[in-house]
């Protein structure tokens, strides 16, 4: 499994990454979030977390038809759509295309987050291929996540979606693989396109059949027994 890892690791040079980081602080590209804080982040540049963790989220604006008795009328309903994480060490971009938006959200305290313009990286020519790197990583990974979410029942999409965070971002414990941040069941309904109580009732279901564990601060683990696969590429890794 994927440990918590950070860009400081052994697998990329500290001297780069601290180059970085005292870049940012140079230019104030630089700043810490409290948890569930929104990143104030545009499209057209790129950005790094370089500790905590970015939850993603996708909003979207459409029409609804309301009918109050007399006569329908057209009203605006925004949903929210819970896309995943984005761990220490990993870079992000934010799109917007109408009616879709994607938002950054700071997902544990402290969390820190460096930006710049993607010609900043010209300083660096090994770091913009890790750069680049982890971009196609995650898109693969979004292709995992396309997958799973075709699946017809929601309890197959659970696990999947579970399984997919666990063997992204899970840490080893005594009782298994856990994710180190904690998702409330409203935001796992919104990412496999169910609700907060199915989600509660399926969770009980797969916890009662030894599939999913849950310790601590409600924190969602696999068991040791599952068929965990740690992904071959990760940016720590290149």
């Amino acid at each position: 499994m994927q440990s918590s890892s950070s860009p400081t690791d052994a697998s990329r040079p500290f001297l780069t990454w601290q180059r970085i980081i005292d870049w940012a602080q140079a230019h104030y590209r630089d700043r810490a979030f409290a948890k569930d804080e929104r990143v104030p982040a545009r499209p057209g540049l790129l950005y790094l977390v370089q500790r905590g963790a970015v939850r993603l989220v996708g909003t979207s604006q459409l029409s609804a038809a309301v009918d109050d008795g007399e006569e329908e009328t057209a009203t605006s309903v925004v949903e929210d759509a819970f896309l995943g994480f984005v761990g220490a060490g990993y870079p992000f971009e934010i799109v917007a295309q109408s009616p879709f938006a994607l938002q950054a959200y700071a997902h544990t305290e402290q969390t820190s987050v460096i930006w710049m313009y993607w010609h900043d990286l010209d300083n660096w020519p090994h770091f913009r291929k890790e750069v680049l790197d982890a971009f196609r990583y995650q898109h693969q990974r979004k292709l995992l996540w396309l997958s799973t979410l075709g699946q017809r029942r929601t309890i197959d999409r659970l696990l999947g979606f579970i399984t997919l965070l666990v063997e992204e971002y899970g840490e080893s414990t005594e009782q298994g693989y856990c994710l180190p941040y904690s998702l409330t069941h409203a935001q796992i309904g919104s990412a496999i396109g169910s609700t907060r109580v199915t989600v509660t009732r399926l969770m009980g279901k797969l916890r009662q059949q030894g599939l999913v564990l849950v310790e601590g601060d409600n924190l969602i683990c696999l068991p040791h027994s599952a068929q965990i696969n740690k992904p071959e590429t990760s940016v720590s890794d290149v």
